[in-house]
């Protein structure tokens, strides 16, 4: 009897076996077809359609326009003038740092990814300014939900704003910090025994550096030549190549020399593309570090190019201090002096690989140079205002062939630094 009811109960087991494990199927499909959807309703963030200035009783008015209602931050800063504005990271379809033209109290503005989650405009004000009103529109009249931001002169009467920000910013930066983990540093493999070397792709984010006449930006075109020359220095097997961005993002520049430190690199490579008002000159040159610039154009390049922090609104409280105590440690000058004998290696042997620039050896005080411990050179492959290195810079044969010369720099420089070591 025991026997006939297992019997009979089999099928109906079986049955309920089946549905089960067909249920659970049909959810793991399901959860399977939905991952995607949901993944990409999270990753694509807001759109920023349009930014605009206007000119009004004396104030001038900047919008932004979105797809969607955003949280923002305001706050100003002065040495030079500025205005900056937080958002979060949005996909900017709004006026490129080509086409900006200042108005009013709005000498231009430039933005770009500041840290991963935040996308920073940063405003230059033409005469010192304050923010009178800031607040946010629905979508209305065939505009998308905008951000507005007005500025007025300074003056006595000029009201104070006590909150900056909308009333979302602070949940939304609260998120952000909860789900975003701190950022390592990528550091060759454990155990691994070869030569680290960092390029350090000049610019990024809100910070562009050069713009062409025909819209290319410095920045797209160093990290292009950096990826090109990690990828050549990796064939050789020599080497651990390690970047201070590979994407469009904000480097401070004191950060990007700290990355070279974590990593104990044995070279570091900052590489950048230069703008000229003679459109003339061209050709590419090499900089190392020193308190007195071998010429005015030297001098000049490093002001510009250590204006990177100021051009992306940074806080540089306590910069200054820090900058001159590298500058008088007496453990650099070794360093000096092997970043001096690289630059030449460099200078002989890229001359088969591109055109130079007169004396292509040159001496300033660039801040992303000032490691006490790391053998560093700045390169500016060429010039951006020039059509003849502008069409070179874009060519990925010339990316490949300067790529190649520096490899061998790089291969000459541990070659004779391993003799050394052995003697």
């Amino acid at each position: 009897m025991r026997q006939a009811c297992t019997g009979c109960l089999k099928p109906l087991i079986n049955h309920l076996f089946q549905s089960v494990v067909l249920r659970a199927m049909l959810l793991l499909v399901g959860s399977i077809l939905l991952v995607p959807q949901i993944s990409s309703a999270q990753s694509s963030g807001p759109v920023l359609s349009d930014a605009r200035i206007g000119e009004r009783e004396g104030e001038t008015r900047f919008v932004l326009e979105f797809d969607r209602a955003v949280p923002y931050k305001v706050f100003t800063l002065a040495g030079p003038d500025r205005v900056v504005i937080d958002l979060p990271s949005v996909d900017w379809k709004g006026p490129g740092l080509d086409e900006v033209r200042g108005r009013g109290l709005i000498g231009g503005y430039r933005h770009g990814l500041f840290k991963p989650g935040i996308t920073r405009v940063v405003i230059d004000l033409s005469a010192p300014a304050t923010v009178m009103r800031h607040f946010a529109l629905d979508a209305a009249n065939n505009s998308g939900p905008r951000v507005v931001i007005d500025l007025g002169p300074v003056s006595k009467t000029t009201p104070s704003t006590v909150a900056m920000e909308s009333a979302g910013w602070g949940a939304y930066a609260q998120e952000l910090a909860r789900s975003s983990p701190a950022i390592a540093t990528p550091g060759p493999p454990p155990g691994s025994n070869k030569r680290v070397v960092v390029l350090d792709p000049g610019h990024g984010g809100v910070d562009p550096g050069a713009i062409s006449t025909s819209g290319v930006y410095e920045k797209k075109v160093v990290l292009s030549y950096a990826k090109a020359l990690k990828k050549a220095l990796e064939a050789t097997g020599r080497y651990d190549v390690v970047l201070t961005r590979d994407r469009d993002i904000f480097i401070p520049l004191r950060d990007r020399y700290q990355i070279a430190h974590e990593v104990n690199a044995g070279l570091f490579i900052s590489l950048h593309a230069d703008s000229h008002n003679s459109s003339s000159l061209r050709g590419l040159s090499v900089y190392t570090l020193s308190d007195k610039a071998s010429d005015k154009e030297a001098e000049a390049l490093a002001t510009k190019e250590n204006r990177s922090d100021l051009l992306a609104g940074t806080d540089l409280t306590g910069y200054e201090a820090d900058v001159t105590s590298i500058l008088i440690s007496l453990a650099q000058q070794s360093v000096k002096q092997s970043s001096a004998y690289f630059a030449e290696i460099l200078v002989d042997e890229m001359q088969t690989s591109a055109r130079l620039l007169r004396n292509p050896h040159r001496f300033a005080g660039f801040a992303v140079l000032k490691s006490p411990n790391i053998p560093s050179v700045l390169i500016e492959l060429g010039y951006l205002s020039n059509k003849s290195d502008e069409a070179s810079l874009m060519s990925a044969s010339h990316q490949a062939k300067m790529a190649d010369g520096m490899v061998r720099s790089i291969d000459l420089y541990f070659d004779r630094k391993e003799k050394l070591e052995r003697s």
